[in-house]
């Protein structure tokens, strides 16, 4: 992910602050055109609006991480064209979230290929998601997993590996080279972590066609929730060590700030394992909370929920993180970055702890429409959370912070 630099003593924070209520209101607006029960479309059911959220954010990625806007010009546009450039790039995201959800994955894969990426493939099957609401669930449930699997590669892959080892080609190779090994380890992801549990939502459970959650025996629960929670609590380190820490530690596993084989696998292999720590401390604080949860449990007593609960609790710690850097400057910014890492990880937890009680307030029940409470079936916060963290994305990335003034040129991890 790419990080840009402010000079700390032309940052207007009081502009920035608009900014982040500019933006939130923004979010309000799509959340009730799309997603609100009683707005325009009602997507959220919740995983049909879950699943196009996420391969929404994950078609930003693909646009500024991946391709790094080719087969455009990466270098900032000037100011007056800057709006035209912001715009281009959302549509250009929207049909790209349009073409995958669609013609990729219900079109080609769940038609040719897999029958749970298709609400139709799955109604001509028959047994149990044969209508269309159940089948459209299952299908937005794999759909999502899916592309979980790649915003953790797609992420993880450019803090660490950069443009590695293809830093020395031309863009064309550059671009697309990343995007076939990415897809390549994307579908080992997916296949392990959550194709077993997508094969036994149905019933019969194909069993011949995936394994049983081999996580069950230790997690209390074959749902793939385990895996979805603790791949955001890995992302939750990788992000954090990247824009709060620029950086470190990982610099000091290659030259000049460029990608790396060992900075790559060293940034994978220690973001999972503190996201395997995250993970277990904050089931240890639901545990205090709640008590142990027990298979078959129902709502926080679940432990399917538990999991999902973690991997919420790191969206709300990873939109503090885009906000802090992105509209306040990455506030402090003494001449010592270990000060600035400590107090800048101090004021994320805090404002996730913020975040976390604003969704769950009575507020969030008239702005969102949200079922009241907590662990209701209904209610899925991380497409509020990553609805909000594209539309940092789409502000900062594609139309360059405007009006927030940002220095030109980019610091890249590449």
């Amino acid at each position: 992910m790419k990080a840009n630099t402010f000079s700390e003593n032309r940052f207007n924070y009081l502009l920035g602050l608009a900014s982040t209520v500019g933006v939130f209101c923004i979010v309000w607006f799509l959340w009730y055109v799309f997603m609100h029960p009683d707005g325009i479309l009602r997507l959220y059911t919740p995983m049909y609006g879950f699943s196009l959220v996420v391969v929404f954010f994950s078609a930003l990625l693909l646009i500024k991480d991946i391709f790094e806007f080719y087969p455009f010009t990466i270098s900032n546009p000037s100011d007056q064209n800057v709006l035209t450039r912001g715009i281009l790039s959302t549509i250009a995201a929207v049909l790209i979230m349009s073409f995958l959800f669609y013609i990729v994955f219900w079109g080609f894969f769940g038609k040719f290929g897999i029958t749970y990426f298709s609400p139709y493939s799955i109604i001509a099957a028959g047994s149990q998601g044969a209508e269309i609401w159940n089948a459209r669930e299952i299908s937005s449930k794999a759909i999502l997993y899916f592309f979980t699997a790649f915003l953790w590669i797609t992420i993880t892959w450019n803090i660490g590996f950069g443009r590695w080892p293809w830093h020395r080609c031309d863009r064309g190779v550059l671009v697309w080279s990343r995007l076939f090994t990415i897809l390549f380890f994307v579908i080992i992801a997916y296949t392990v972590l959550f194709h077993p549990n997508v094969c036994h939502l149905f019933y019969p459970a194909q069993v011949n066609a995936g394994v049983e959650s081999w996580w069950m025996s230790f997690a209390d629960t074959g749902s793939a929730f385990f895996s979805l929670g603790l791949l955001l609590c890995a992302l939750f380190w990788a992000i954090t060590s990247d824009l709060l820490w620029e950086g470190y530690p990982w610099r000091f596993l290659a030259k000049k700030d460029e990608g790396s084989l060992l900075k790559g696998v060293g940034t994978f292999i220690v973001t999972t394992v503190l996201g395997i720590i995250m993970l277990m401390v904050l089931l240890k604080i639901m545990n205090y909370f709640w008590d142990e949860p027990f298979m078959g449990g129902q709502y926080t007593d679940g432990p399917d929920f538990r999991f999902l609960h973690a991997g919420e609790i790191s969206g709300f710690l990873i939109l503090s993180v885009f906000i802090l850097k992105n509209y306040f400057n990455n506030f402090p910014n003494t001449k010592f970055l270990a000060l600035n890492a400590v107090i800048r990880t101090l004021i994320v937890i805090g404002g996730g702890v913020l975040f976390h009680l604003f969704y769950y307030s009575n507020a969030t029940v008239l702005i969102l429409g949200k079922v009241p409470g907590i662990a209701q079936p209904a209610d899925a916060p991380l497409v509020w959370i990553i609805l909000f963290l594209s539309m940092i994305v789409v502000h900062i990335d594609f139309f360059d912070g405007w009006p927030l003034k940002k220095s030109k040129g980019n610091d890249s991890n590449g």
